[in-house]
């Protein structure tokens, strides 16, 4: 079994987190995103994988090279220019069998694979959707299906009045490779806007595939968070790469030290070649990346950490983001919500107040945002 996964976009919404780095290699447990997901898709034998790149693609290729040294077996197809998502996977067709999957590139889940390929062939299906339930469905494309799974409708965005079935297009499908023929070459085009509609109305069969598996959208700060919560938690672990994930109550890497007066709190990672000082506490859910230092009397109340970050004497962490080779400065704070961009410099005793976004390369002298 094949599968394209679709790692082109610049991940506008994860910015400034994603201004120097693609968002398939944003570290999730302290590892590429993507790297996770060649581990899930592996795990079902599909081993025969094409990445659609397009936004900064030399940082894939040269993390993954030929996709060996993690089971499988790469192939990548760069856009010029960004083609949408049945448009990216017409560039690729090249490549393709018969039948295959689609991956969403920004897309967490432990979805079976097994049993949606099953379905997909006992309807004789020429395309099938995953669909997954949401709270409010009115953020999304509602998917309506008649008893056996068939699609009836899609209906964009519904207000509540509108609203018949709280299930969405989760960004996964098994596709065969004959609807592709409707696809226009090296134009954009949409499976959710053009592709599948397009078949609705031509009588294709095109079915959807309901799942209560778990399953996220990490493409905005807050959900990527949550993915961390969630992992750290034991939610949806059996999708993830390596003993990492299961970090109860607390999994270390490597040559790490932490002084015996620090209080950890798990569930926390944290990785390899990392100083954790005295009387440092950190509360759960927490990720530590590769080379980070915690200097004594500090408090990181679950954030995520990014490498090489180093946080002063008695400086504050809460709730936020902080990416590679930052400097957070002694009796300093980075309060809750916030998304610190790489090698972002925050003062001595200086606030990054709620929900602040600090972009790549700032020095924060006073408090931000000013009061």
């Amino acid at each position: 079994m094949q599968a394209v996964v679709l790692v082109g976009g610049e991940g506008t919404r994860l910015r400034p987190l994603t201004c120097s780095t693609v968002k398939a290699m944003v570290p999730v447990l302290n590892k590429p995103f993507l790297e996770h997901m060649v581990a899930y898709l592996r795990s079902y034998g599909v081993d025969d994988i094409i990445l659609a790149l397009c936004y900064l693609p030399d940082q894939i290729e040269t993390y993954f090279e030929d996709g060996s040294r993690f089971g499988v077996r790469l192939t990548y197809v760069v856009e010029k220019s960004p083609l949408g998502t049945a448009g990216a996977v017409k560039n690729a067709e090249g490549h393709l069998g018969n039948r295959f999957l689609v991956f969403n590139g920004d897309i967490f889940t432990d979805i079976d694979l097994g049993a949606m390929l099953h379905f997909h062939r006992e309807r004789k299906a020429r395309a099938t959707i995953a669909l997954t339930p949401v709270d409010d469905p009115t953020s999304y494309g509602v998917i309506e299906t008649e008893a056996n799974g068939r699609v009836k409708r899609f209906l964009e965005k519904p207000s509540w009045d509108e609203v018949t079935t709280n299930l969405i297009n989760a960004g996964i499908y098994v596709v065969d490779r004959e609807v592709l023929q409707d696809v226009p070459e090296g134009s954009p085009f949409m499976f959710e806007r053009h592709l599948f509609p397009g078949l609705l109305a031509n009588g294709v069969p095109v079915y959807g595939y309901s799942s209560g598996a778990y399953w996220i959208d990490i493409g905005a700060p807050d959900k990527y968070m949550q993915l961390h919560s969630d992992l750290l938690q034991g939610k949806g672990s059996r999708a993830t790469a390596g003993e990492s994930a299961h970090a109860q109550p607390m999994y270390q890497t490597g040559n790490s030290v932490t002084h015996p007066t620090a209080a950890i709190e798990g569930p926390v990672i944290i990785a390899n070649a990392c100083t954790i000082g005295a009387g440092v506490s950190i509360q759960g859910p927490a990720c530590i990346g590769e080379g980070c230092t915690i200097l004594d009397g500090a408090v990181v109340d679950r954030a995520v950490l990014w490498r090489d970050v180093r946080v002063g004497q008695q400086a504050t962490l809460r709730s936020c983001i902080v990416g590679d080779g930052c400097r957070i400065g002694d009796r300093s704070c980075v309060d809750r919500g916030s998304v610190v961009g790489d090698r972002v410099v925050v003062n001595q005793g200086c606030h990054v107040g709620c929900y602040s976004k600090i972009w790549p390369g700032t020095e924060i002298r006073s408090t931000h945002p000013p009061v």
